[in-house]
This record gives structure tokens, sequence and C-alpha cells, in this order.
């Protein structure tokens, strides 16, 4: 009876250590474990589309996490996306001529607002707002113009064979290009 009892224990707290391990790594790999925000500053940003841009999503500057999205809404007047950042203070050398674009980790992975450092002497200050913006680049677009434009290599191939740029053969007079 007591082989069968110490079983049953290990089978329990090999279990136990097994849930243990899954919630480690299912923290480790989030984002909000990630990053612990102290004191911060707070930057604005309008973009014409964020696509999947989501709050407490990650801030980089190369690569590197300094802040995260702290709010997004719509402006009321200009129909564009309203993102706020929130900045870590020890990051506050941030030139104001500066950009911000969103970014996509990986080919599907998490979208992220990438910041572009200037080169101007003077700095962001609590509550400014980036001028330069790019907004989020959509997979579906890009699929849908490559497919209405065909590929770059179909309008190389038929300049070769002296067709013109439409695809039209080219008339005999006239030189290839």
């Amino acid at each position: 009876m007591t082989q069968r009892r110490s079983y049953q224990i290990g089978s329990g707290l090999f279990i136990l250590l097994g849930f243990a391990a899954l919630a480690y790594l299912a923290t480790q790999t989030t984002s909000i474990a990630n990053f612990s925000q102290g004191p911060s500053y707070t930057l604005k940003a309008s973009f014409g589309n964020i696509g999947q841009l989501k709050l407490r999503a990650p801030v980089k500057i190369a690569g590197v996490r300094i802040g995260s999205v702290e709010s997004i809404d719509v402006d009321p007047v200009k129909l564009d996306a309203r993102v706020k950042l929130s900045i870590d203070k020890r990051y506050s050398e941030i030139p104001d001529d500066s950009s911000a674009a969103i970014f996509t980790s990986g080919l599907l992975g998490d979208q992220y607002v990438g910041i572009q450092p200037g080169g101007s002497p003077e700095m962001f200050k609590d509550g400014d707002e980036f001028v330069l913006t790019q907004s989020s680049m959509q997979l579906e677009d890009l699929i849908g113009k490559f497919l209405v434009n065909g590929s770059p290599a179909s309008n190389a191939d038929a300049k070769d064979k002296g067709d013109d740029t439409n695809g039209h053969p080219a008339s005999p007079g006239s030189p290839k290009s």
C-alpha cells in the first residue's frame, strides 16, 4: 500500500511541476512579463491605419523595448487612429524629428510601434506628438497588388522578348528598351 501511495504522490508532483513550467513559459513569452513600467512620459502619434496594433504592444527603438501602447482611439475630425505611447523616463533623449511606424514581428507576428530616431538637437517632451508616421503594411493589400500587377519577373521577361511595357509586341521600327 505504501508503494502505491508513493506513486500517487510522485505522479501528482510531476503533474504540478508540469503546470508550473507551463505557467512560467507563458509569462516569459508574453510582452507583459518582459517589461516593467517605471516612471514614464507620454508621446502621441496619428496613423492612417494601425492594423492589429493592441493596447500594451511594445514601443521599440533599434529592437529594444522602451515603452508600450497606452491607448488607441479615433480622431473624430481627421478619422485617423490616435495612439498614445507610454515611454520609460530612462529614454527621454528621443529627438523631436524622429518618426514612428507600425511594424510586424516576423511574417504573422504581433505588431509594435518602432521609432526611428532623427537628428534634431531638441528632444520630445511629455505630451508631444510625432509629425512623421508610417501606417501598418497590410499583408492583404500587398498580396492584392502583387496579383493585380503581376510579378516583376514577368515584366522583365516581356522587355527581353521585345514587348513594350504593357506586354504588347513592339512595332517593327521601334527600338528595344
